[in-house]
């Protein structure tokens, strides 16, 4: 387990990375983090790179852990974790803005809201990095709150295809330059994860309860198995808001 933990710790460092270089961050650049979870991201763009981050979550539970996180990491003066609704920041243009896994929890309806507010909260030639989990193209499956998925573990959750999430940052204004899939590294991921929870089940199920401990092992299962047969993907869009004149400041050739 001691070798799987070590090779996660690789990926999370490398996954932040790629957000960070594909973002263009520099010392001293402003950086909104849409839906911060932990803390990941944001202690990353502060410690390696320098940047000023504000991380939004609506979780006072998250919010709480990743502050502690940053002042023990020793970045509490570049990093600002906040509980707050995206919807609601004010305090705009940013440098750059990074969303990862936030999307899927916006819903379809609100997805051009979304793009528009955070086209809205950038400056010319600032740069949006979506990272979402996305559904074949085609027809919705029949959503019903009943299911499994939205049952037990991600209540009002709504994948788009990634037509969609394309479509709906271009009708907001932004110029898409480029977009990576990932599908093959989230089923790698998801088996590390499972094979780890079943090392420490004994430990998960003292953590939590049986129950809860086999919603969670069917879960991880269930999604690596969907992200290996190509019926899930996940996807990082890289954005600019252009300026005067299509400005956008890219580099002229793909460089990650």
């Amino acid at each position: 387990m001691t070798r799987v933990r070590a090779a996660l710790e690789a990926a999370q460092y490398a996954k932040c990375d790629l957000v960070a270089r594909k973002l263009g961050l520099a010392a001293g650049m402003r950086v909104l983090d849409v839906g911060c979870g932990w803390g990941t991201f944001a202690l990353h763009a502060a410690r390696t790179y320098g940047a000023h981050v504000v991380g939004v979550t609506v979780s006072a539970e998250q919010a709480g852990y990743a502050g502690d996180r940053m002042r023990v990491c020793g970045v509490a003066d570049l990093v600002d974790i906040r509980v707050q609704d995206y919807r609601d920041i004010d305090d705009g243009p940013y440098d750059a803005i990074a969303s990862i896994g936030m999307a899927e929890h916006v819903g379809t309806d609100q997805l051009p809201g979304y793009a528009g507010t955070l086209h809205a909260l950038l400056r010319d030639q600032g740069r949006l990095l979506n990272h979402a989990i996305s559904r074949r193209p085609g027809p919705p499956a029949t959503f019903s709150r009943t299911s499994f998925i939205d049952r037990y573990v991600f209540p009002d959750g709504e994948l788009q295809t990634l037509a969609t999430m394309v479509g709906a940052l271009e009708d907001a204004g932004f110029e898409v330059r480029d977009v990576q899939a990932l599908r093959e590294h989230y089923t790698a991921t998801l088996r590390a994860w499972l094979s780890n929870l079943d090392a420490a089940w004994s430990q998960a199920v003292a953590a939590s309860t049986p129950a809860r401990a086999r919603i969670w092992r069917l879960y991880i299962a269930g999604s690596a198995l969907g992200f290996s047969s190509n019926r899930l993907g996940v996807n990082q869009v890289l954005a600019v808001k252009t300026g005067h004149r299509g400005r956008s400041d890219m580099p002229a050739t793909r460089t990650l």
